[in-house]
């Protein structure tokens, strides 16, 4: 069914109903932008959008991305209106209670039609460029027939002002992603007043020479919201759409000002809204005929979905496409014999470089791995040897140079991770995911497979000095929910890491890998590092202490124990590579490893902040020992750092000894 544009006007001002009612009703929210951009929403999912509310995962729908998330009741509403399954009308009474689905910002987790959380701005758009660069490798792998949609984004002033925001279009430019469409909501307010208050600049010059097309329209005429819908849709180029419209339009009192756009309009502007609209209807409650346009919407989505289902069923990938789409690895035979001889072997590498050989086992047999660097490919060591570079020339390439955009490198591996296919990872400096961190973050909050690389992580940078060496980032990382923070102490922990990353569909990761050299310690064992800790040496003599180490510290953790061992004081090395793991396990295997007894002395040995590792030493003997690092460190090489701030066994030895003698 197509509907005529006369059709429209009670179509968007359901949204606008809906949006005003469900904010006064929660007496929080931002009611001005998804009632100024009803009417451009309303013309893409009834022109444009590919999407079938009968199954929100269809792999070749169009995405479409909120990217200004505070006017999430504009999504709730398409998602209602449009007939998915979630939100119901009940969740939208609820908006912003606990329990309702319908959060103050879209949750992916939440609402299956979410396709990413958002809210900290610019991060939609970031999460779609990612998207796009996915739908793109995909195509390239399995053809238009199984693969060809676009991504489409609605962002306001404030996604376009975050500096995420440039990385990303400069990003997208580069990459020539002609299936990105942002529609930027032109209101010129903020939350604190008029745009001119604080910018100033001159936005579609900064997107057309980032190599984007430009378009523009009047964001509440109907046929021209269509021409420049149509005019996007057809480039080849990302396209910015600018619409020119009124935030809170329909509020007559309001409309226009910024005090409309994160507060409740108030129950007399709420009556005289329904009145300047026409609108008749109780709160939360829709004219049949208007629902029966919007239900309308997903026939056509429909059709299509059911050809797509056609060819997807004779295609000579669709064993492949379907399983990378589900998000499962391939058959592991490949991966497991390798580990085994890792194992057996003797490599003295730092991690980094451990890291690389592993790739060089996993991408060939990993085909969905699309990796990259913010510009430090040579640094961190993550191009595998069979991946090509994805490029404007070559979609099909499996490695991403994303240039000096850490920030919108995590996001979009996000984005790529939440379109699914595609399992993405990139590297930088340990010190610069402080420039990633949120979109790390979100990543957790996402319940998303990205995986970040992160070398150089620890004073053993050595002479970039203290700017490059990160002292606190590991730890603080280490404070995110459902974030696995690996620092593996060895070629084979790096290997086992890797394969535990992977295999984290739900989960994502942080690899902190060194610089300098390290010795394999491990020559035989399982896994052992899924349970996140694990008895790497055991006490000869009679055990008095247990040394807690990570990374490059559990070769420094084994030197100190052979010294305490030659006085006769038994002492465990306990590597952890992911404190995350290990509390995950049961308590008897965490007792097994760290003994409940009062009188064995654990420290713990860690090249960074020792702010947290007394949950696993205070309460034991004399307190316990943490040796680490609580200031900034020093420009020199990593072998004098380490002497210098105290990590050697002549160091650690005597201070345990005086805790032992305490």
């Amino acid at each position: 069914m197509t509907l005529s544009p006369d059709r429209f006007a009670p179509m968007a001002n359901a949204i606008r109903a809906l949006s005003m009612d469900a904010v006064q009703a929660a007496n929080s929210g931002h009611p001005g932008m998804p009632m100024g951009m009803a009417d451009v929403a309303t013309v893409l999912f009834a022109k444009f959008l590919k999407f079938d509310p009968a199954d929100p995962q269809w792999a070749d729908r169009d995405r479409f991305v909120l990217s200004a998330g505070h006017g999430s009741m504009l999504i709730y509403s398409l998602l209602h209106l449009t007939g998915y399954a979630s939100p119901t009308m009940d969740d939208i009474r609820n908006f912003r209670k606990l329990g309702s689905p319908c959060a103050g910002h879209p949750e992916n987790f939440l609402i299956p039609g979410v396709e990413c959380t958002t809210g900290p701005l610019g991060q939609g758009l970031a999460m779609a460029v990612g998207m796009a660069m996915a739908e793109r490798q995909l195509n390239a792998t399995f053809g238009n027939d199984l693969v060809d949609h676009n991504t489409w984004v609605i962002a306001g002033d404030g996604c376009l002002m975050e500096g995420i925001n440039h990385e990303a279009i400069g990003l997208a430019g580069n990459l020539k992603l002609g299936k990105l469409k942002v529609l930027w909501d032109d209101n010129k307010i903020t939350i604190d007043g008029d745009t001119s208050l604080s910018t100033s600049e001159d936005i579609p010059a900064r997107y057309r020479a980032a190599g984007w097309d430009v378009f523009d329209c009047d964001g509440h005429d109907y046929a021209d919201i269509e021409r420049a819908l149509s005019e996007a849709a057809a480039s080849d180029k990302p396209s910015l759409v600018a619409c020119r419209t009124v935030i809170g339009k329909g509020a007559p009192n309001k409309q226009g000002g910024h005090d409309v756009h994160g507060a409740a309009l108030g129950t007399d502007e709420v009556a005289a809204a329904r009145e300047y609209l026409g609108w008749t209807s109780e709160p939360f409650e829709i004219p049949s005929a208007v629902l029966a346009d919007w239900r309308s919407l997903g026939e056509s989505g429909a059709k299509l979905h059911a050809a797509w289902e056609e060819r997807l069923a004779v295609s000579a990938h669709a064993a492949e496409f379907k399983r990378r789409m589900a998000g499962e690895l391939p058959n592991g035979d490949a991966i497991r014999k390798a580990l085994t001889e890792w194992v057996e072997g003797d490599a003295t590498v730092a991690t980094r470089k451990a890291s690389e050989n592993w790739l060089n086992v996993l991408a060939p047999v990993v085909p969905e791995m699309i990796g990259g660097s913010a510009d430090l490919t040579g640094s961190n060591n993550t191009k595998a040897k069979c991946q090509a570079p994805f490029t404007d020339d070559d979609y099909s390439g499996r490695y991403v140079y994303y240039g000096i955009r850490e920030f919108g490198m995590a996001a979009a591996m996000n984005g790529m991770a939440l379109h699914g296919g595609v399992i993405p990872y990139g590297g930088t400096f340990l010190i610069f995911s402080d420039y990633c961190r949120n979109a790390i973050r979100m990543a957790a909050l996402q319940q998303t497979r990205s995986i970040y690389v992160m070398t150089h992580d620890s004073i053993g940078l050595g002479e970039d000095g203290p700017t490059h060496q990160p002292v606190e980032q590991v730890m603080s990382l280490r404070l995110i929910p459902n974030l696995n923070v690996f620092r593996p102490a060895d070629a084979v922990e790096t290997a086992e890491c890797w394969n535990l990353a992977l295999e984290s569909a739900e989960t994502p990761s942080v690899l902190a890998l060194t610089r300098q050299n390290l010795p394999q310690l491990r020559k035989s064992g399982d896994m052992l590092s899924a349970r996140g800790a694990y008895v790497l040496r055991s006490a000869e003599a009679d055990r008095k202490v247990i040394l807690i180490a990570t990374g490059s510290e559990v070769e420094l953790a084994c030197k100190v124990r052979d010294e305490l061992e030659g006085q006769g004081i038994g002492a465990d090395v306990v590597s952890m590579p992911c404190m995350e793991l290990f509390e995950a396990q049961d308590e008897a295997y965490k007792h097994e490893v760290l003994p409940h007894d009062p009188a064995l002395l654990r420290v713990s040995i860690e090249a960074g902040a020792t702010m947290g590792w007394e949950r696993y030493t205070a309460l034991s003997r004399n307190g316990g020992l943490n040796i680490g690092l609580d200031r900034f460190g020093a420009s020199a090489p990593a072998k004098d750092l380490f002497a210098r701030f105290g990590f050697t066994a002549e160091v650690i030895v005597p201070k345990i000894l005086d805790k032992l003698s305490a």
